[in-house]
């Protein structure tokens, strides 16, 4: 997993409340047996005008230009900018995967689906909760400055605006740690390599039968 120190990105804002997993990675993506290649559909049935299937050819679609990713001023954007309740719906945790491979590296929100929220940080998304007047502060200034960008400070829990001025969020101790280390749950396991090895070394020792395998 990519970790997440400090991060320096173009703002890009998603204004609708209560967007659920089912737009974010529509069903008829789930069918992939691959952890990758979900970034190409992110939103399709918002980002397209013509309905999309797995594995079809992206430049042989039709962009909707109203679309806000679709827009060239927030081309290139790795923050998402959101409002309340993002990510509800469905537990598919091919909704973060989705997000991270198609460029975003954290999303901004007044509130998040606890099990999308959860599966951001096991993915490498670092998903931020303020208040909701500062959210739609942020909206204005975004909609006002063409090539909005925001500083994430993880390891200072802050957003920095251009122009200097710092909004402080809260994260877990945990997940934190997580982000800054770039441990999935994976990662996390293989650093106790040492004391894993050291215990099935003792267990085969006391009860050797294990080690033997059963013909078919």
């Amino acid at each position: 997993m990519q970790k997440f120190t400090v991060h320096q990105g173009l703002v890009a804002p998603m204004d609708r409340e209560n967007v659920d997993t089912d737009a974010i990675i529509p069903k008829q993506f789930l069918k992939s047996i691959k952890k990758t290649g979900f970034g190409v559909n992110l939103f399709d049935d918002w980002r397209y005008l013509d309905a999309g299937f797995p594995g079809q050819d992206p430049t042989s679609r039709k962009p909707n230009p109203d679309f806000v990713l679709n827009q060239p001023r927030y081309a290139g954007a790795s923050i998402l900018l959101a409002r309340k309740n993002f990510g509800c719906g469905s537990s598919r945790e091919h909704a973060p995967w989705a997000l991270d491979q198609f460029g975003f590296r954290a999303i901004i929100a007044p509130s998040y689906a606890d099990i999308f929220f959860n599966n951001s940080f096991k993915n490498g998304l670092l998903p931020i909760v303020l208040p909701e007047a500062q959210v739609a502060r942020l909206f204005d200034e975004v909609a006002a400055f063409p090539g909005y960008t925001l500083t994430i400070d993880l390891e200072r829990q802050v957003i920095v605006k251009a122009q200097g001025e710092e909004l402080p969020f809260e994260v877990q101790a945990f997940r934190k740690y997580c982000l800054l280390n770039g441990f999935d749950d994976i990662g996390l396991t293989l650093q106790q390599s040492d004391k894993i090895k050291a215990f099935e070394a003792k267990r085969l020792a006391t009860k050797p039968w294990l080690n033997h395998t059963v013909a078919g």
